[in-house]
């Protein structure tokens, strides 16, 4: 360059080096008219290393950066063969510490890039990272610098990014002809020419550069990431793993304009995955449907002549709308903008799980980052929400893909379940329904009717196919005719083509087939721990799934042997109604479809468990004995319980139990028909299974009395009343005898009273009564029994019933049908009575000597405090049971008749007895 030309350059004014670049301009159009190339060289080469790298010299900075501008400007469409000389000088002013010299670049970047045009486009990561810099900018003036240049970059590659191939890739012949041949562009499918610009290329840049926490240059990135979207050819959308993750953690900015224009960008992403899944499925759908229509359409029926003629109809239009190079590349019929385009649909499921918790998007931030008050909540339950919103809508894009995250997304989903936000909670129940609608629609287990699901797969793919004609209506005019025309084509309705009778058609299933299956034991294991979850809904919602997987795959759930049903039995001590009720029919559930060994196995640690935990068998015992006896065989239960507690050796928890199930034998009305089968013994399973609970009840002395009455055992109950009298008549036994006698006057024992009117047939009975009436003392239980007598004495006093012993007894019961054996042995029923009454009167002395010798040795070393606690003894030698102590507080109320003792006079002078 001229001396004039240097020193103007060098100016500190900016007029002066504004016309140093013009005269420098004029120089390089005279070499380029000459083809001077060699000086246009030096004076770049010069304008580099003198002016634009004088790292320390700004004003010279600024002079090689107007001078790069004013010589590309003369270039003109030669500069491209210089951009390698031009573009990194200016690049290295964009970092420089004085904001002039940025403001500067910045300018001459936006005259470089004007004459280039797609020329720099192989350039576009370096420029990109520049400005995602300055868009952060302190100075004002760099920031709108910035902004204009990426105006530019981004109309540059709108325009050109899909297609244009650089002249330094290709001979200027192979240019000259192709610009010849209209009917041969040069576009990115020429593989010895690749297109300027690269997006995986790119991809890289944009990933690292996702992660930046400022709100200017995240709007920086999404605006690029939505104009690279919306160019068709570049399919961004198949790198949407690589940068999604990122993008999700934009909606926690506090910058509404951030969180406008990222959510704006996820619904676009969103969009267009799900077009892309209709017009592969409407091809799918198509190519399947049109062999059998040409088969019809040549097998010359007259019923399928119009049919055919129809289908040919419209595959002619849509190939109509096909040029022949598109017919080229598939053969088959007519090419689709995104049907070639792959989604990986796992990765981003695998994305989207993180964010499905509360918490899973802000792990990234650290304390420093400043944030408005209340905003972290907005954005965790609006990403929270955004992530539930994309897994619904994967239902619709690519059910077969989500069977492995099942296990996963219950382990987020349930939670959400209960979520204190209306919108998150809706959503994460429609996530929820449709996870189940999904495991109801794969297939059964072998054995199980093959049509059985069926019709409910049939209606999934109606309720699919609705939103995918609502969504039809958005797309692009040019995307929206042939999408219409493929699915139209690809979900024929059952009026345009019927089935033929020799050869049915069976229904289009909504998923692909494949042989993948669900992880039950992953998806067992999930449930499972969401039954430590703090919200009932959530507990709940996960017994229900257990329930479904159980009915759907009872075998498999069964072949799981892991540690669900501990959790289930300890889960019956929740404090929800709900959960123990699902836990329950779970329970039920899985007995039933069990052999007997697990069912038995369950029976014991269900006793157990109430042996370990009384306060659940006085607040739960009634109910889980009634749901069970609703959901499974009552008889069975009973049996087996009884069989368990006849060998128990621990007689009071044994007795507390057969009170129990007993009060529930008496009055629940789940077990109607049991009480209905053993009014009457005629049948030997009716007295097997007398027996078995006779045995197993003589741990409780007034349930076998009751047990008696009840099977109309009439003579066997006085039998019992003459071994009462040997027994110790105690407080607790006085109370179920008053709670007997109020039972008795129940619709229950409705029967036994009309047996009164016919004393000759039921002789006995009066002699249970009258001496359940001599047991009691003078209470209103007294009362209430004697009054019932005297009603029929006249009648019972003309019939005395026979003085028998129980050595020559013959047992006979009117009732018994004629011919019928009665192979009930009683005379061993009453002594298997006496012995475990004996047993339990041993413990019952065993527990007292220890309970003695521990307040002996008390009082010798605790004086007045042991004393205190001797005058005022407690009533733990009561069994606790919840009957007993609704009873006791019914006895404390009794008042006695005529005078005489209640049950609680009784209670203080038993005490007052003991001391």
């Amino acid at each position: 360059m001229d001396n004039s030309i240097q020193r103007s350059l060098n100016d500190k004014l900016y007029d002066r080096r504004k016309l140093g670049a013009l005269e420098l301009e004029k120089v390089v159009r005279e070499c380029v008219a000459h083809e001077d190339h060699n000086k246009i060289r030096q004076i770049i080469d010069q304008l580099c290393h003198e002016f634009a790298y004088a790292v320390h010299q700004p004003h010279a900075r600024n002079g090689g950066l107007i001078g790069l501008a004013a010589a590309s400007i003369a270039l003109g469409p030669e500069v491209a063969r210089y951009l390698d000389d031009i573009v990194p000088p200016v690049l290295a002013c964009f970092a420089d510490q004085d904001a002039r010299v940025r403001y500067y670049a910045c300018e001459s970047m936006y005259n470089i890039a004007k004459v280039a045009k797609g020329e720099i486009l192989p350039y576009f990561n370096d420029v990109f990272d520049a400005l995602s810099k300055l868009a952060a900018d302190s100075e004002l003036s760099v920031k709108n610098g910035a902004e204009l240049l990426d105006r530019l970059v981004k109309d540059i590659v709108a325009e050109s990014a899909a297609t244009y191939i650089s002249v330094l890739q290709s001979p200027e012949q192979s240019i000259t002809d192709t610009q010849s041949d209209a009917n041969s562009p040069t576009y990115a499918s020429d593989a010895a020419f690749p297109t300027a610009f690269s997006l995986p290329r790119f991809i890289p840049l944009l990933t690292e550069r996702i992660h930046v926490i400022n709100p200017f240059t995240r709007i920086f990135l999404v605006s690029w990431i939505t104009l690279l979207d919306s160019i068709p050819d570049l399919e961004l959308v198949t790198h949407l793993p690589t940068f999604l993750g990122g993008l999700f953690k934009f909606l926690s900015d506090p910058n509404q304009d951030v969180h406008v224009t990222t959510q704006q960008a996820l619904e676009g992403f969103l969009a267009e995955i799900k077009r892309i899944a209709r017009v592969k499925r409407g091809i799918e759908e198509f190519r399947k449907a049109r062999p059998r229509s040409r088969a019809r359409s040549d097998s010359g029926s007259a019923d399928n002549t119009e049919e055919g003629f129809s289908i040919r109809e419209r595959e002619d239009s849509l190939d109509a709308t096909v040029t022949p190079n598109d017919r080229e590349r598939d053969a088959d019929g007519s090419w689709i903008p995104g049907q070639d385009v792959l989604v990986d649909h796992s990765r981003i499921l695998e994305i989207l799980i993180p964010f499905l918790d509360s918490s899973g998007g802000f792990l990234f931030f650290d304390g420093a980052v400043a944030r408005p008050a209340g905003s972290f909540v907005h954005t965790e339950e609006e990403i929270q929400l955004t992530a539930l919103r994309w897994v619904d809508h994967f239902f619709e894009i690519c059910p077969e893909d989500l069977l492995p995250f099942v296990p996963r997304l219950l382990s987020h989903v349930l939670p959400a379940i209960a979520h204190e936000v209306e919108m998150v909670r809706q959503a994460a129940v429609k996530v929820n329904t449709s996870l189940i609608g999904l495991i109801v629609g794969l297939g059964d287990e072998v054995g199980s009717p093959p049509m059985s699901r069926q019709p409910t797969r049939e209606s999934t793919m109606g309720e699919r196919d609705r939103p995918e004609r609502t969504s039809d209506r958005r797309d692009s005019q040019a995307r929206q005719s042939l999408t219409k025309e493929s699915d139209s084509m690809g979900r024929r309705t059952p009026s345009s083509i019927p089935p033929a009778p020799s050869t049915p058609v069976p229904p289009p299933s909504p998923t692909p087939p494949k042989s993948a299956d669900l992880d039950y034991s992953a998806t067992v294991n999930a449930l499972t721990l969401q039954f430590l979850n703090e919200h009932e809904q959530t507990r709940v919602v996960a017994l229900e799934w257990l329930i479904m997987l159980h009915k759907k795959a009872p075998r498999k759930m069964l072949a799981i042997n892991d540690g669900t049903f501990p959790a289930l039995l300890k889960t019956l001590s929740d404090p929800s109604d709900q959960v123990v009720t699902r836990d329950l029919q779970l329970l039920s559930q899985i007995s039933h479809n069990s052999e007997d060994d697990y069912f038995t196995s369950f029976m014991v640690s269900l006793l157990s468990l109430f042996s370990t935990d009384r306060r659940l068998l006085e607040t739960r015992g009634n109910l889980i004995i009634r749901h069970l006896c609703v959901n499974l065989n009552p008889e069975r239960i009973y049996r087996t319980l009884a069989d368990i507690l006849e060998k128990d050796e621990d007689v009071e928890f044994a007795s507390i139990m057969v009170q129990n199930l007993n009060n529930n034998l008496m009055t629940a009305p789940e077990l109607a028909d049991l009480r209905k089968r053993l009014r009457s013994l005629d049948t030997k399973d009716g007295q097997t299974f007398f027996v078995s609970l006779f045995r197993s009840w003589c741990h409780n002395a007034v349930a076998t009395f009751s047990l008696c009455l009840l099977a109309q055992a009439y003579e066997q109950a006085s039998n019992l009343l003459q071994i009462f009298a040997e027994l110790e008549i105690t407080v607790n036994l006085l109370i179920q005898v008053d709670k007997l006698v109020q039972l008795l006057e129940s619709p229950v024992f409705t029967y036994l009273r009309l047996q009164l009117l016919e004393p000759e047939k039921h002789p006995y009975l009066y002699k249970c009564l009258y001496g359940l009436l001599m047991l009691l003392p003078q209470s209103s239980a007294f009362a209430a029994l004697k009054n019932r007598l005297n009603s029929v004495s006249a009648i019972g006093y003309l019939h005395v019933a026979p003085r028998t012993t129980p050595s020559t007894t013959t047992y006979e019961r009117p009732t018994r049908l004629k011919g019928k054996t009665d192979e009930i042995k009683w005379v061993e029923l009453l002594d298997k009575f006496k012995a475990v009454q004996e047993r339990a009167r041993r413990a019952a002395q065993m527990q007292y000597s220890i309970r003695t010798s521990t307040t002996q040795s008390t009082m010798s070393t605790g004086g007045v405090g042991a004393t205190s606690a001797i005058l005022s003894p407690s009533r733990t030698s009561t069994p606790a049971g919840s009957a007993t102590m609704a009873a006791g507080a019914n006895a404390g109320k009794t008042v006695p008749a005529r005078g005489g003792l209640g049950i609680g006079r009784l209670a203080a002078a038993g005490r007052r007895a003991r001391r």
